[in-house]
């Protein structure tokens, strides 16, 4: 969020909502369903998402992740999404493209050139970055790289034609070091795509450990006061571990932002596609890639 005049400011506590006590939330209790649209169309300067991996929703919400619980007690949390797909790249394309076009996660090429969401933010006039730990270099767009704790994978944009084919997209892929910096600096894009390295996204160490990766490294800016006023960060995961139900399993989903219904918990049914229309309807981009045109819109969770 391009923070000007920041300080520091906490958002006020609230505690996860409990069973049996009157929870604030809306829809259908089964069947999938036009989601949440209406007149809540949110409008940020910045979005920003996080993907964590390969955790089933009843393993990363209620004891596992404390961090990521309370964040989901304090603003929206979607309790009926699900993934496209097994295994992984699918999902993130789907996210990225509305298609899950592969279902090889060692996909080498050639690039894609479907719609994407790099397509429509250039377009726009947005600005965007990939922020990926562990990247090798700024400027990487290797596909099916896979080297000490980085994973290609789980950078969707490297497998996009509009990066590969462009010296000055493709050096929107940087480091996660960059992060902090452009942070501090108020210099935080429209849209950033955050991939933790694969042990700090659960893919190949614990959820505690990629709890405490949130605390560390995202909790900044989640207490950022301009982020509270004109951002929103989503974090979510790729995929279930052990469930396919709806293609790849039901998954936790978070929307923090200063116009998140507190405490709010959906049970509409949801899945990529509706976060790929969320991230760019936020930021006022109405031409959406793929299956994110006829997606259900999300705008249940956010207050007016």
């Amino acid at each position: 969020m391009r923070a000007r005049g920041r300080m520091r400011g906490y958002p006020r506590p609230r505690l996860w909502p409990l069973a049996g006590l009157a929870l604030v939330c809306c829809g259908t209790p089964n069947g999938p369903s036009t989601g949440g649209g209406g007149p809540n169309q949110l409008r940020v300067n910045h979005v920003l998402l996080v993907l964590e991996e390969n955790t089933n929703y009843a393993d990363a919400v209620g004891g596992s992740m404390p961090y990521l619980d309370s964040l989901a007690g304090q603003y929206a949390t979607a309790t009926r999404y699900y993934a496209n797909t097994h295994p992984s790249l699918g999902n993130y394309l789907m996210l990225t493209t509305g298609q899950v076009l592969t279902t090889n996660d060692l996909y080498t090429g050639p690039a894609f050139t479907q719609d994407n969401v790099v397509r429509r933010l250039v377009a726009a006039g947005k600005t965007w970055k990939a922020y990926a730990e562990d990247l090798p270099a700024a400027g990487d767009v290797r596909m099916g790289l896979d080297t000490g704790s980085y994973l290609s994978r789980h950078n969707p944009v490297v497998y996009l034609s509009d990066v590969q084919s462009s010296p000055t997209q493709a050096a929107n892929v940087v480091p996660f070091t960059e992060f902090a910096t452009d942070l501090a600096q108020n210099a935080l894009p429209n849209y950033a795509f955050i991939v933790p390295n694969a042990c700090d996204d659960a893919h190949n160490c614990s959820l505690a450990t990629a709890d405490q990766w949130l605390r560390t490294n995202i909790d900044p800016l989640v207490r950022d006061p301009q982020f509270q006023q004109d951002g929103l960060l989503l974090i979510l995961f790729d995929e279930a571990k052990s469930d396919s139900t709806n293609g790849g399993g039901k998954v936790a989903w978070v929307a923090i932002s200063g116009k998140s219904k507190p405490g709010y918990r959906s049970m509409e049914f949801y899945q990529h596609q509706s976060t790929l229309r969320l991230s760019l309807e936020a930021l006022g981009i109405t031409t959406l890639p793929g299956a994110a045109a006829s997606a259900p819109a999300m705008n249940e969770f956010f207050t007016p």
